[in-house]
């Protein structure tokens, strides 16, 4: 026999709403702690709110249950609010780690056929400033699909913004 055939769950929904209903809402569900020493912590109820805001901009941008989205994120909070946001509305989300080269983003976005990307301007590592976002614009030109790329703003590096396909996050949640 086969173990629970027709089960599903929403993983989003296991880690926050559930917590969100009970006593754990005011707990704290995340501690973030970057590079140049700064810190975050985010409640249940926090990562609850950011994880649909961002879930919300993502369905308004079109995303839909099976869309592929390629998530090239350092470790910010953002990362773990992208994954979330992602099942939440049913895509599927492949993470890749900021330190890949264009051409290993290449791959995998069309291995996944990825119609969205999710980076930031950049990241810092051991005391130095890396930029993400150029890696994906040259990814992007080896590869198709790539209807929007969505940057966070996290070192503030001037980055090469294209008309009608980059988005700023933080534009994105306020619209």
């Amino acid at each position: 026999g086969r173990w629970f055939p027709n089960w599903r769950t929403n993983i989003s929904y296991n880690a926050l709403d559930r917590q969100v209903a009970g006593p754990r809402k005011n707990k704290i569900a995340y501690y973030w702690e970057g590079e140049n020493g700064e810190k975050r912590k985010l409640t249940y109820n926090d990562l609850y709110l950011e994880v649909n805001k961002f879930a919300s901009a993502l369905k308004k941008l079109g995303v839909k249950k099976g869309d592929r989205i390629t998530i090239y994120l350092p470790m910010i909070p953002e990362l773990p609010i992208s994954m979330l946001a992602c099942v939440r509305l049913g895509a599927v989300h492949s993470v890749i780690f900021a330190g890949f080269t264009a051409q290993a983003i290449a791959n995998r976005i069309s291995d996944s056929r990825s119609k969205v990307v999710i980076t930031s301007d950049g990241s810092y590592r051991r005391g130095k400033t890396l930029e993400l976002k150029p890696i994906v614009d040259e990814a992007i030109k080896q590869t198709s699909g790539i209807e929007r790329v969505i940057v966070v703003k996290r070192t503030s590096n001037p980055v090469n913004m294209q008309l009608g396909r980059d988005l700023w996050y933080h534009d994105i949640l306020t619209s």
